[in-house]
């Protein structure tokens, strides 16, 4: 029996605004979503903080940015910034 070793994970991209760069090569973003509650059937919005690697301390507070989950780089940073999408 082989292992396929070349299945397709279920990485997730999210998009949020940097709201920390205080940290070395680590940033703040916040996702904010809408979620919607089954009993009142209201929508209500929802945000989370991610900490992010920024390799090359470039992103500065209030970009719009992608993040993508990867390994855990440190005891919370588990998220990587892939690309800027407004200054």
């Amino acid at each position: 029996m082989t292992q396929n070793n070349n299945k397709k994970k279920n990485i997730k991209i999210l998009q949020g605004v940097v709201v920390s760069d205080k940290a070395d090569k680590t940033v703040i973003v916040k996702v904010d979503r809408v979620k919607f509650h089954p009993k009142y059937e209201k929508k209500f919005k929802v945000s989370d903080r991610y900490k992010a690697h920024d390799k090359e301390n470039k992103f500065k507070i209030g970009d719009l940015v992608e993040i993508k989950q990867c390994r855990p780089l440190s005891k919370d940073k588990r998220w990587r910034v892939i690309k800027i999408i407004t200054k």
